[in-house]
């Protein structure tokens, strides 16, 4: 009997336990490339309006807000919604970009975040029917002008909500001009030195009031069929990229389901997006849902969006992120692993932490270096 069969006396040839070893290179920690631009991994910092600017201009509030997180490792940092005009704005205190002092505020963000090695991106907004309301810390709701509101415009005459304000709708002249401060918006973010665009198709803004049946009840060529109420998004996306180099990538946010009967849905986001795809204009779509209508019904939990993102990535071969109650290094980890998405899109776990890719890579055994001023806070 050899020394072999004398230790295994069942004759099994001995072989290396097996046992789970965590991945030392993390989907989540990958660089992902659209286009030109490069992220160092695929966290990315959702657009977070803050309300806090004054006739548009970001402060000293936004360069920490945005500054912080680029330190604390996020692969893209993104400003948030940021609009066309100042009728497009949620509140008073909503950024924009219609203006040169705008951008002149805007370099030193985009430029200190690209220094930190993190892409610095702007998502471009109109709030439509939306616009004119209270921040959320002042209950949120729509201002009438003798309270400081402002006239407000949307695809047709339809409020957003019970004490809300009634739209102007928008005639073919309105659509045009606003079309074309979507592009004037774009050139000031090319000049502001940003690497992407997003535009916010979601949440019941001037894009998604577009698309959605619910707050489109138009009857000429943008509304009633798919092909007409996707129609605006479309040239808008046009417009953009009249003033965006063709190196640099474009994303689209959208709702993908309204979360109601007779809403927007997603077989029709799947569609969308095959033909953002196929344009060959816009390289991910970010994957959202409701805020058109008060009276939606969510099914909130952790990781509620993600199917959507999934859906729309895998039928329409386009790159998606995937964004809502995303909070632990394991989910993040467990979406982009999976291919469910190539993005994971993260607000409120950043608000709650600034490092939260530091400290994610820590949980994932990732190994990636803490900036130099900070590597003694990195013993934890």
């Amino acid at each position: 009997m050899d020394q072999k069969t004398q230790s295994n006396p069942a004759g099994r040839v001995d072989e290396e336990r097996k046992v789970h070893k965590r991945d030392s290179n993390p989907h989540i920690f990958r660089p992902v490339t659209f286009r030109s631009v490069t992220a160092r991994n695929r966290i990315m910092v959702s657009p977070m309006c803050q309300y806090s600017a004054v006739d548009g201009v970001a402060n000293d509030w936004h360069f920490q807000n945005l500054a912080s997180r680029a330190v604390g490792g996020a692969g893209i940092v993104f400003v948030e919604m940021t609009n066309v005009e100042p009728r497009g704005r949620i509140t008073a205190g909503c950024l924009g970009l219609w203006n040169d002092e705008q951008r002149d505020a805007l370099v030193r963000i985009a430029r200190f975040v690209k220094a930190q090695e993190a892409v610095a991106g702007i998502q471009l907004a109109h709030a439509g029917r939306k616009a004119s309301t209270a921040p959320p810390w002042k209950g949120g709701k729509g201002l009438t002008p003798d309270l400081g509101g402002w006239p407000i415009v949307g695809p047709s005459a339809l409020p957003f909500g019970d004490g809300f304000p009634v739209p102007q709708e928008m005639d073919q002249a309105t659509i045009a001009g606003i079309i074309g401060k979507f592009a004037v918006s774009t050139r000031r973010a090319r000049e502001a030195g940003f690497d992407v665009i997003e535009l916010h198709g979601a949440h019941g803004y001037l894009i998604s009031s577009f698309l959605s049946p619910i707050s489109n009840r138009r009857t000429d060529r943008y509304g009633g069929s798919f092909e007409n109420r996707t129609r605006f998004l479309l040239e808008v996306v046009e417009a953009v990229r009249s003033e965006w180099p063709d190196d640099k990538p474009l994303f689209v946010r959208i709702s993908c389901t309204d979360w109601m009967d007779g809403g927007w849905n997603l077989e029709e986001s799947v569609k969308l997006a095959q033909l953002l795809k196929a344009g060959g204009k816009v390289d991910l779509v970010d994957c959202s849902s409701g805020g058109v209508d008060p009276r939606q019904k969510i099914d909130l939990r952790p990781g509620y969006q993600v199917p959507f993102a999934a859906a729309v990535r895998s039928k329409a071969g386009i790159a998606t992120g995937a964004v809502g109650m995303i909070s632990s290094p394991e989910m993040a980890e467990e979406i982009v692993s999976s291919g469910k998405a190539d993005l994971v899109v993260m607000a409120r776990a950043f608000l709650n932490d600034p490092y939260w890719p530091l400290h994610a890579a820590k949980v994932l055994k990732a190994k990636i270096a803490w900036p130099s001023q900070y590597e003694r806070g990195d013993i934890f």
